[in-house]
């Protein structure tokens, strides 16, 4: 898929056709190693062009928020927002705008926006309505700000087209990717129900692996689709997602947790070279534990079969897969801590609890 991916034209907009949002999710975790930092966007409803861009520009900020402080390293244990931790990562900002390429102001901001954020209730990061800057400042800022984040040069949208649009609701959304793509330079790729008022953008025909294709082919017709969040982003590595509210509160009990040493959140594993890495939540590589954490998009039926596939791959490496719900983590903390704690305990005894392969 690094190739699919890699190849995507980024500066405007396309539709892509062949594979359905949900095996293209599937394709984006973990995020392929030559592709641009994608951000997924699923519209409740289509307002006007300048609606439109304005929502999105919300979430992409809400986005760079959260990943902080990935795109600024430097900043990286300052605490704050009390003392001096403010003017230093200003400070570090307005250092780092000539690299990326963006205004020293629009840096600082969101950079002090970003550590204040670190101190709100829940610890996740919210957006702020508009500002001082720009919509042509903020959609290139943010580009690069997400971009930055992944590593990466570059970034793109990918747009789940909902059913039953409009005419205007279509030309509406198209507009606003074209805008986006234009003054953000961003790749904006539009996926999902058909577009019966636009028919002069690109299509690209898009091939998915043969195994997320032939799981789709098999699933019932009559599954029915979860409702999933508005945006979605791949995690970054060594942390908890920080939209995951789920994954931020079992890191903190774990913190707590003498045996929880040896953890690491978010990492890529591949078994073979031949074989497509996955993602792990949270994984005790010594213990050979992988704890997966499922919130809505698990319910998706193809995330869920791919889901059992996968699985099945790690235990036959030799990996146990525990699996919880964001609600197990919510309302039974306690008892999810004290299974994984069991778990690890008994694998370094050197034997595996009853009833794991």
């Amino acid at each position: 898929m690094d190739r699919l991916w890699a190849d995507l034209p980024i500066g405007r907009v396309c539709r892509l056709t062949g594979a359905s949002p949900a095996a293209l999710g599937i394709t984006l975790s973990p995020l392929p190693r030559s592709a641009p930092a994608t951000v997924t966007f699923r519209p409740r409803s289509i307002g006007s062009q300048v609606d439109t861009v304005e929502t999105i520009l919300r979430e992409l900020e809400r986005v760079a928020l959260d990943c902080f402080p990935a795109w600024l390293p430097a900043a990286t244990g300052i605490p704050g927002p009390g003392g001096a931790g403010v003017a230093a990562v200003r400070t570090l900002a307005r250092r780092l705008a000539p690299t990326v390429g963006q205004g020293g102001p629009f840096l600082a901001d969101l950079a002090e926006r970003s550590l204040r954020a670190t101190g709100a209730p829940g610890g996740q990061a919210t957006a702020p309505a508009g500002g001082r800057y720009s919509t042509e400042v903020r959609a290139a800022g943010l580009a690069r700000v997400i971009a930055a984040s992944f590593g990466r040069p570059t970034a793109g949208l990918l747009v789940q087209v909902p059913t039953g649009l409009t005419a205007a609701d279509e030309l509406s959304l198209v507009a606003a990717g074209e805008w986006l793509a234009h003054r953000g330079d961003l790749g904006v790729w539009l996926v999902g129900a058909p577009l019966r008022a636009v028919d002069w953008l690109p299509v690209i025909e898009v091939r998915v692996p043969d195994q997320v294709a032939r799981l789709e082919r098999d699933l019932p017709r009559s599954a029915t689709e979860p409702v999933l969040p508005t945006v979605y982003y791949p995690p970054l590595a060594g942390r908890p997602h920080p939209a995951s509210s789920a994954e931020r509160a079992l890191e903190s009990a774990l913190a707590r947790q003498p045996w929880a040493t040896g953890r690491a959140w978010n990492q890529t594993y591949q078994s073979r070279t031949l074989v497509n890495p996955v993602r792990l939540d949270l994984v005790w590589p010594g213990e050979r534990c992988a704890v997966e954490i499922d919130g809505a998009e698990h319910r998706e039926p193809l995330r869920f079969a791919a889901d059992r596939r996968r699985d099945v791959g790690l235990q036959l490496d030799g990996y146990a897969v525990l699996r919880f719900t964001n609600d197990q983590v919510r309302d039974d903390l306690a008892v999810v801590i004290a299974q994984i704690g069991r778990f690890i305990s008994q694998a370094r005894r050197g034997r595996r609890p009853e009833g794991n392969p």
